[in-house]
């Protein structure tokens, strides 16, 4: 599947009279409304839903951080990378699942621990082999044609892919597990806070907005937009009481302030990364708005935070 533009040649019915195509802005909102919709239902319907949603996700985030590295003239091996991906997630999923409660994979299936934690060991094999299996490639294929760069870079290119993309997100499946299991609350709160870091840096940057923060990396960001980004998640996060009692309201501010810092950061790196290679966006998955990498760019940085954070908070 190529994201290359293709030439289309209009249609009689798109340029009939009376007929006025949809706007640009009108096509954002509607495919965010139906993206945000098919979100929302896979991380409340089930554990299994969500890994299956963001496990997809994550492998479609990789795949256009590749497409990218081709822009530059890398060769990185994205099949095995992606099989690679979608073993690092499962990994990370079935060890949340076994470390779970009541609605623990271990419960449910009835059939003792080593059901669980097998699968584990058996899907970390492949990831261990990987830089040797990435070399053994690069050996097969030397010498490419038409290419000067060192094979050890595209090497380099597939494990990064995997430490930017793969494993960060991977990190969803520890955020999301609380002392009794999976529970789907965390990951809206965490999705509402993202949400709220973009409208506040959206809002108050248009409003306020005169002092650029990266203006090499991103022209359009700037500091009161940050600022007004980083209130607004803070108001979130004590707002989100009502949504998760049980968690402090200290824990919950400091939830917020690591979206509020590190989703930004993540923002300006995927930017840097397609201003390197000169592409406007990652991908053309979704009209309007781009590639994944592009609508999940901030959880690359907030996720190990907040990971680290749980596992310091217990």
């Amino acid at each position: 599947m190529s994201d290359a533009p293709t030439a289309t040649t209009a249609s009689p019915e798109s340029t009939a009279p009376g007929k006025k195509p949809m706007s640009n802005l009108s096509q954002r909102i509607l495919f965010a409304v139906i993206g945000a919709a098919i979100l929302l239902f896979c991380v409340w319907y089930s554990v299994w839903t969500f890994a299956l949603f963001f496990g997809l996700v994550q492998t479609r985030m990789l795949w256009e951080f590749y497409r990218m590295m081709r822009e530059a003239g890398y060769k990185p091996a994205a099949l095995l990378g992606g099989g690679i991906s979608v073993l690092i997630f499962a990994s990370f999923f079935f060890f949340s699942v076994e470390q779970g409660g009541p609605n623990s994979f271990d419960y449910v299936a009835s059939s003792g621990w080593h059901t669980v934690i097998f699968p584990g060991y058996l899907l970390s094999a492949p990831i261990i082999l990987l830089p040797i299996l990435l070399i053994l490639r690069e050996m097969y294929a030397w010498p490419r044609k038409n290419q000067e760069i060192n094979p050890f870079a595209n090497v380099g290119i597939n494990l990064l892919g995997l430490l930017y993309v793969s494993l960060p997100m991977s990190f969803l499946n520890v955020v999301s597990y609380g002392p009794a299991g999976y529970d789907y609350r965390r990951v809206l709160v965490l999705l509402l806070l993202v949400w709220s870091s973009d409208i506040g840096a959206y809002a108050a940057g248009k409003t306020f907005g005169k002092h650029k923060l990266a203006p090499k990396i991103s022209p359009g960001k700037t500091w009161e937009g940050a600022i007004g980004g980083f209130l607004l998640t803070l108001g979130m996060g004590w707002a989100l009481g009502y949504l998760l009692p049980e968690l402090s309201v200290t824990y919950r501010l400091a939830v917020a302030g690591v979206v509020a810092v590190f989703g930004p950061l993540g923002d300006l790196a995927e930017s840097m990364l397609k201003r390197s290679v000169g592409v406007k966006d990652s991908g053309r998955i979704m009209p309007g708005h781009g590639g994944l990498l592009d609508r999940f760019d901030a959880f690359l940085f907030i996720l190990p935070v907040l990971a680290l954070l749980q596992l310091v908070a217990g």
